[in-house]
């Protein structure tokens, strides 16, 4: 299995080496040269494995040679084995033909856990395999830093540096990320939004000097490794519900795209998906470019769902790669002009096949809240403000006939005050986080310029 770049002039790299080099040399993102494929009675017979089993079967065909089974195996039940419910990922109905697949059940409360717990563990056997150590760096918007600092924390063979907008992330998130105690981990709060955070991590890897230096490596969902991941959780929710033998339709809430693109390579496999529905709150470029074919940057707006106050969705490329038929020229010419006026108009063709594959939709503040308050009252069911928005976009675009779900990207107790607004009831954190408002931070506030923030992490890696 060999990974190319959606710009096409990096170098062609086996799976190891694409997970260990994040973001391609060319500023492109890697994506397999071929993607496996299931038969029918392939994707039957997962309806009797566990999670762990229906995770090898999607996983190992991407791998290649790199690991074998056994270590591939290995791997995958190390990263599930702290997760608080037997199914990992259990399907819940709201109403009828209405589900939703609660993914915050990992050690940070968040869907980022299923990805990144797996390649924290991927990174520690090839790193002790190979006897050396690289330094990571991540930009979040709240859930992705929590859980790379989970994951990779006390590891010998690394260290790890967090970009976060500072003052634009839960309490919960940003205890998470700066309340860790060992040597290896940093959070640094950045004065800016996620799309600052996001373009300093860029220009981190394209500056190839700092880059070989300290052997960058990313973990954000630039990395195939992490979509790799989430693609599980279609295959295994699928199959619960009646596939191969029905379609099923898929509601995510998103920002960065790495969610909802999970689900196209899970579609691109075999697994029988209706609709792939993109859901977003204020900060709508998504649904805004796949019905116009506009891309266009705006002002962040910050929200009560700030994970999702995204205005540049790295992982949309991929998408693009594909509905362009794998053209690098077209992206490539895509990205530049993104870069150099802050827009691009996809053609109608790109367009057209975008549009095949993903619906959309737009949910007010207003309405993130109601639906929250909605839910509690219909089901009894609280739902975070991400959740929610999946939720209201999910319920527009459902069809009697095809089962939807809905991704439940976070515990609510990750985000109180809105849960709190809604419902008037505070939700509390699990009792093995109940000291977490206890614990000692450590923030490092660093300015928004990349001289800055490479001079701290040359100073903080470990030798």
């Amino acid at each position: 299995m060999k990974y190319i770049s959606t710009r096409g002039k990096a170098p062609v790299l086996n799976f190891e080496e694409a997970m260990l080099t994040g973001l391609a040399r060319d500023g492109g993102l890697y994506v397999p040269e071929t993607i496996p494929s299931f038969s029918d009675d392939e994707i039957q017979s997962m309806a009797d494995l566990s999670y762990e089993e229906t995770a090898f079967k999607v996983i190992a065909p991407f791998v290649g040679d790199c690991f074998s089974d056994r270590e591939i195996m290995e791997i995958i039940n190390r990263a599930y084995a702290g997760f608080g419910h037997s199914e990992r990922a259990p399907l819940v109905e709201l109403e009828n033909n209405h589900f939703l697949l609660e993914l915050f059940h990992g050690p940070t409360l968040a869907f980022k856990d299923f990805a990144m717990q797996l390649i924290g563990q991927f990174f520690q056997f090839s790193l002790e395999r190979r006897q050396s150590r690289v330094t990571i760096v991540g930009a979040t918007s709240g859930d992705t830093g929590s859980a790379a600092i989970e994951a990779f924390r006390g590891l010998a063979a690394v260290d790890v540096f967090i970009l976060y907008p500072d003052g634009r992330v839960s309490d919960v998130q940003r205890k998470q990320m700066t309340t860790p105690s060992e040597k290896n981990v940093h959070a640094l709060a950045i004065n800016g939004h996620f799309d600052d955070c996001q373009a300093r991590l860029k220009d981190m890897f394209n500056d190839f000097e700092f880059r070989d230096g300290v052997n960058l490596a990313g973990v954000n969902s630039i990395n195939w490794a992490r979509v790799l991941a989430q693609v599980v959780y279609y295959f295994s929710s699928a199959v619960k519900l009646g596939a191969p033998n029905k379609k099923i339709s898929f509601s995510v809430p998103t920002g960065n795209f790495g969610d909802i693109f999970a689900g196209f390579i899970a579609k691109k496999m075999g697994l029988s998906i209706d609709r792939l529905v993109v859901a977003t709150n204020q900060n709508d470029i998504l649904h805004r470019c796949l019905t116009s074919g506009v891309y266009k940057t705006d002002k962040v707006l910050p929200s009560i769902s700030p994970s999702m106050d995204i205005q540049v969705s790295s992982n949309f490329e991929r998408a693009l790669f594909y509905a362009a038929d794998c053209d690098s020229k077209k992206v490539s010419a895509l990205m530049d002009e993104l870069k150099n006026t802050g827009q691009f108009k996809v053609s109608e063709s790109i367009l057209e096949k975008l549009q095949e594959c993903f619906v959309s939709g737009r949910v007010s503040e207003e309405e993130t809240l109601s639906e929250i308050a909605y839910s509690y009252q219909k089901y009894s069911e609280i739902l975070c403000p991400h959740s929610a928005v999946g939720v209201f976009v999910g319920r527009k675009q459902s069809d009697a006939d095809v089962p939807m779900v809905t991704l439940a990207t976070a515990h609510p107790a990750k985000f109180p005050k809105a849960v709190e607004k809604a419902t008037s009831i505070y939700p509390k954190l699990p009792s093995r986080m109940a000291d977490l408002f206890d614990l000692k931070e450590r923030i490092t506030i660093v300015e928004n310029n990349l001289q800055s923030i490479e001079s701290v992490v040359r100073e903080r890696i470990q030798t």
